[in-house]
């Protein structure tokens, strides 16, 4: 039941991420990696831009390697949280894990189709400028959060766990 919620959550965000991208990147006529700027209101840009690295661009100039790299690490990561996934008992925890295999789902798929991640949320408050990002982004962050969340307020030791799920081996 929890592995099914989890998944669930997984593929709408990998799907909304996926949906939201191609909205904007039909909107400005890309097909792909492009810099492009349109001004929604005063503390929102759309655009499009490329992040051909991690986090808010870091390593960026490994760009003819990234995409490989940390597509396979993304992987990786993915498979664990499966594993962790499927011994999940909370529905809360399951659906946190959810959505950050969504997230990275969403950026892996970006990085194999245009060599990067295409992010397109700009916000910004007078001259302090958030580093643009999309829903997969938003949607492991929030995933994150809820973990975090999770393990402050559903904290169970090893004992009280039954035979050890919701623990990461």
């Amino acid at each position: 039941m929890m592995l099914a919620r989890g998944l669930a959550a997984a593929a709408l965000a990998a799907v909304l991420d996926q949906l939201t991208k191609f909205l904007v990147l039909d909107y400005f006529g890309e097909h792909g990696c492009a810099s492009q700027r349109a001004i929604v209101n005063s503390f929102l840009d759309l655009v499009v831009a490329c992040n051909r690295g991690v986090s808010f661009g870091m390593f960026n100039q490994f760009a003819q390697f990234s995409a490989a790299v940390f597509s396979a690490a993304a992987a990786i990561i993915v498979v664990v949280l499966l594993y962790w996934l499927a011994r999940a008992r909370s529905g809360f925890l399951a659906v946190a894990i959810g959505l950050i295999i969504g997230g990275a789902v969403g950026n892996v798929i970006d990085r194999l189709r245009f060599g990067g991640v295409v992010d397109f949320l700009y916000f910004h408050l007078g001259s302090w400028y958030w580093p643009a990002f999309n829903l997969a982004d938003s949607a492991i962050c929030i995933g994150v959060a809820a973990m975090l969340i999770d393990s402050l307020l559903g904290r169970r030791t090893t004992q009280q766990a039954k035979g050890g799920e919701d623990l990461l081996p």
